[in-house]
């Protein structure tokens, strides 16, 4: 058992310096906020859906009250074989608001990746030079476009990642959703956290295709999702691997005002499918800091997961678990701490203790079921 602790205070170091490395990453992008240039460029908002009725009206009158010149974007809205009226609600947008560019158009279907194909659908119809991605379930804020607008101006980035966070979301008598949502909200603050960390260190790994901006002639140079189409998730970190390989310029907007909103899981079996479709990909990385990362998260979750049980069992002093554990619980704080600051969500920071008691067990969990399990996805079901 000696030998398990040493490998335990081994890994938890590396740990602790890979996550004070993003750190370091975070505090080198700079905070970006937009000083409304009279230079528009035009771009293409691609939205791919699938039985979204729910959430469509929500995107959509978001993105009428975009602060951007009209004329200057066009909606593409990319039906995936939908079962519900989702296709009504978007014909019913697009026939009130005619003064905007909207298509309203099919997923041609060639992949094991049904979002891919229905965004590359959509980039062979766009008639705008850039790019910009979200989902059917989120919201966008005003100067969405215009922060995209001038952080291409001023950097020339071929592909710009931006943040995504949760509604505010409070269920009423359901202690366990809540508490769901705390834990989800943690989770992805610090995703979102070690992503922008990467772009910071100039080895970007993470970003996210509910806010993602690209030039469409660098999407068609990399040859856009191929190599990658049999993997269903992916449709953002692939593209920006191929990016990097390339040399293509790329950034983060970290901005206030280009935030992206999205809903939390509404259920626990939701959330697995979702985290193990997520987690499904990391085989497939090409970065080694990715890597590295993913390796060494799934290492540190692990054996705490284990330490902890050998403790309660007196097979390992209890202190070695203890201290291995408080090394990481203080620089996941450090790292969560001004991410919660940037989305204006310290008051998530209470939940932190009992998360990060759960959280290798669950993170653990995940991994393994990503290595040998299918998933289920928008009522599909996709193999391992």
């Amino acid at each position: 058992m000696q030998f398990f602790v040493f490998l335990l205070l081994i890994i938890t170091c590396i740990y602790a310096v890979l996550i004070i490395s993003l750190l370091v990453g975070w505090f080198r992008i700079k905070e970006f906020k937009s000083n409304k240039c009279s230079k528009k460029l035009k771009l293409s908002i691609i939205i791919p859906f699938r039985n979204e009725a729910e959430n469509l009206p929500d995107l959509l009158l978001s993105l009428s009250d975009i602060d951007y010149p009209k004329t200057y974007f066009e909606i593409i809205l990319v039906n995936d074989e939908s079962e519900d009226n989702s296709l009504q609600v978007c014909h019913h947008f697009k026939q009130t608001h005619p003064e905007m560019l909207i298509s309203v158009i099919n997923n041609n279907r060639k992949t094991n990746s049904p979002k891919k194909d229905a965004l590359a659908t959509a980039i062979d119809s766009a008639r705008f030079e850039y790019i910009i991605t979200t989902d059917a379930d989120c919201v966008v804020p005003t100067l969405w476009l215009q922060s995209f607008n001038e952080k291409i101006i001023e950097t020339g980035a071929t592909m710009i990642a931006a943040p995504v966070s949760f509604f505010s979301t409070k269920f009423n008598n359901e202690k366990f959703l809540n508490y769901l949502v705390a834990f989800q909200e943690l989770d992805f603050m610090g995703l979102q956290a070690a992503g922008i960390g990467g772009f910071g260190l100039k080895k970007p790994f993470l970003c996210n295709g509910a806010n993602l901006c690209y030039e469409k002639k660098a999407f068609y140079a990399v040859e856009g999702f191929q190599g990658n189409s049999n993997i269903s998730s992916g449709d953002d970190v692939f593209l920006l691997q191929k990016f990097k390989e390339l040399n293509y310029p790329v950034c983060f907007l970290k901005s206030e005002q280009a935030i992206v909103y999205t809903k939390p899981q509404a259920s626990l079996q939701t959330l697995f499918s979702q985290r193990i479709r997520w987690a499904a990909k990391t085989t497939a990385y090409k970065s080694v800091f990715a890597k590295l990362i993913g390796l060494s998260v799934l290492l540190v979750n692990l054996f705490l997961g284990i330490g902890l049980i050998l403790a309660l069992l007196n097979e390992v002093n209890y202190e070695f678990v203890l201290f291995s554990f408080l090394i990481k619980f203080l620089v996941d704080l450090a790292l969560l701490y001004y991410s919660a600051a940037f989305f204006r969500k310290k008051t998530m920071l209470s939940h932190y203790l009992w998360c990060s008691l759960l959280y290798p067990f669950f993170s653990t969990m995940v991994a393994i079921l990503s290595l040998f399990s299918g998933f289920e996805w928008k009522g599909r079901s996709f193999k391992k």
